[in-house]
Order: C-alpha cells, then structure tokens, then sequence
C-alpha cells in the first residue's frame, strides 16, 4: 500500500511540476518586438510573410520565440510611445517595418538589437552609417519604393497618355514618406498639374475622394504608405466607382481591384525582414550585417481594370509588364 501512495504522490508530484517546466520555458523564449502601421485584419498576409522569414532561421512563432505585435494602424503619431514601452519590456530584437517605425525604434533605444524594412535610403533616415558596415544596433531591407516614384509616375503617363491633371493622395501623419515623395516627383512633374489631396483615416479618404472628384482630375497617383496599403480595398473600390485611372506602389492594390503598381514586392520585403530577425536572434549582430537592397521591381496591371475605364494598354507595357491580371 505504501509503494502504490508513494506512486501516486510521485505521478502528482511530477503533474505539477509540468506546467510550472512549461512556464520556464516559454520564458526563456526571446521574445521579438514588433513595430508596423498595419492593421490586424488587412495586413495579415504581410504578418504571414514575416513568420515565414522567421521560420527560414529556424524560429517559429509559440514554439521558440514569441512575438509582441504593435500595430499603429492610421495612429503613426504613436511609434514613439509604441517603440518606448518595448524598449522597457526589454525584448530580445524589434522587428521595424516602414520609415517612421524605424525611427522611433532608433531613437527609442541604442543597445537593443533592430531589424528595419524600410522605402528609401536607410542612410539618410540616419538608421545606419553605411550600407556595408551599418555599424550601430540596426540594419535591414530598403525596398526603394521612394526612388521609384518618379518612375511609377511616367508608367502612369504611358497608361492615360491624355492625363494632364493628375490628384497626388497623401498621408500628412506620414511625414518622412510625405517628404520623400514629394522630393521624388514634384521636380519630375513631366508637365503635369499636380494637386494634392490629404488623408490619414479611413474617414479621410473618403473625404478626399470628394474633393477630389470636384477637381476632376485625370489620374490619381497614391503616395506609398503603410496606412494606405492597410485600406487598398477601400483605395481601389474608391477609384474604379469614380472611373479614376490610379497608380499604387505596391501589387497588394492591384489584387483587390487596383489599376496598376509598380515597386518591389511589400510581400518579399516582410520576409527578408523576418530572415534579419531571425538572423539576430541567432547571435549576429547588426553592427555587421549590411543592409539589403531591392533589386527587382514589378510593374502589375489589371486588364480588367484597364478596360472598364476604356483604357488601352500600350504593348509596351504589356511586354515590360511583371504580370498582366485578367
């Protein structure tokens, strides 16, 4: 009898002991940071890409490494406060994607590890030294959606040859993608009437559209912004119910129903981000991991889209084009 109490006495003994293992172990987990103007329902797909660059280094999200999401939405006045509380959680590495989350991630702390994805030059944002020896606590992926706008500006041109006036749509709260922007195509203007039209809520946008239905403009070119790729269905349904020729700078647009895009892939660029993380998690330190550049961009057009606004689409740009939906 003896021998059977101290069994079962054992077998609670060791029942007990499993949670408080499983406890010890989940917090022993580094824990990532994660630092983005998405939203939760429509930035899922892009969430998915980042654990699946995680998942390339061996880390899976709930089994050895956990992940504290921080999504600012149409609130990008909050990556500083967002940025300060995970600096004072003291996780193992935040994960920042778009400029003004690296930013605040940068300011907020100069020893926690960060991984960036950014639009534009890392080096100017002050994010890095170099591109080769970045040679502080962050380095991470540019995927030049800034420099290419000038670019994605003629694209449009060759897609709506009569444009003259063509409706700008920003992001005010945006300010280093707003800048960036502007530096990149007002000087290119190619004779164009460029009007600007703000916008930084989904209530915003439908406010702009509005106004700048009134104006009766021949194009709509969409600034890159995290929050704008948040809202695309919203964007793309705007744009083909007032039959407004736009151009976007991601293909995420393009799927739910935009005109055109052209950029490197948003998708592609939250991988690589989650490869950085995962990499730093590993022990590489920031400090010498240069910064990767995009090198292939994609030009997308919807036909579809395309006919229903009595568009032609050049040869041209059917043959450059990256993929043509039907």
């Amino acid at each position: 009898m003896s021998t059977r109490r101290e069994f079962i006495t054992l077998l609670g003994g060791a029942a007990a002991a499993w949670p408080l293992a499983a406890r010890a172990q989940q917090a022993a987990m580094p824990v990532i940071g994660f630092l983005s103007p998405l939203e939760l329902g429509s930035g899922g797909h892009l969430l998915d890409a980042f654990r699946r660059g995680l998942a390339e280094t061996g880390n899976v999200e709930g089994q050895n490494v956990a992940i504290e999401y921080r999504l600012a939405g149409d609130r990008l006045d909050r990556f500083p406060e967002l940025a300060a509380d995970l600096v004072r959680r003291q996780v193992s590495a935040i994960a920042a994607s778009g400029s003004g989350a690296a930013v605040a991630a940068k300011a907020a702390t100069q020893t926690l590890p960060i991984a960036f994805s950014v639009p534009e030059d890392p080096v100017r944002l002050g994010l890095v030294a170099s591109l080769a020896r970045p040679g502080s606590n962050a380095t991470g992926i540019n995927f030049f959606t800034a420099e290419v706008n000038a670019k994605r500006l003629g694209l449009l041109r060759e897609l709506v040859p009569a444009a003259v006036r063509v409706a700008m749509l920003m992001n005010p709260s945006n300010t280093i993608n707003t800048s960036s922007t502007l530096a990149e195509v007002e000087p290119r203007g190619m004779g164009l009437q460029m009007q600007i039209f703000n916008a930084s809520t989904s209530r915003e946008i439908d406010a702009a559209f509005a106004a700048l239905v009134l104006a009766r403009p021949d194009a709509l070119f969409v600034a890159p912004d995290g929050f704008f790729t948040s809202r695309r269905v919203q964007l793309a349904a705007l744009a083909a119910r007032h039959a407004l020729p736009a151009t976007y700078s991601v293909r995420d647009f393009v799927e739910v129903g935009g005109l055109t895009s052209y950029g490197a892939s948003l998708t592609d660029a939250y991988r690589q981000l989650g490869v950085f993380t995962g990499r730093i998690l590993k022990g590489a330190k920031p400090a010498d991991l240069p910064v990767v550049q995009s090198t292939k961009f994609e030009l997308v057009i919807n036909a579809q889209i395309a006919r229903m606004l009595g568009l032609t689409v050049p040869d041209k740009l059917l043959a450059t084009a990256d993929e043509v939906i039907e």
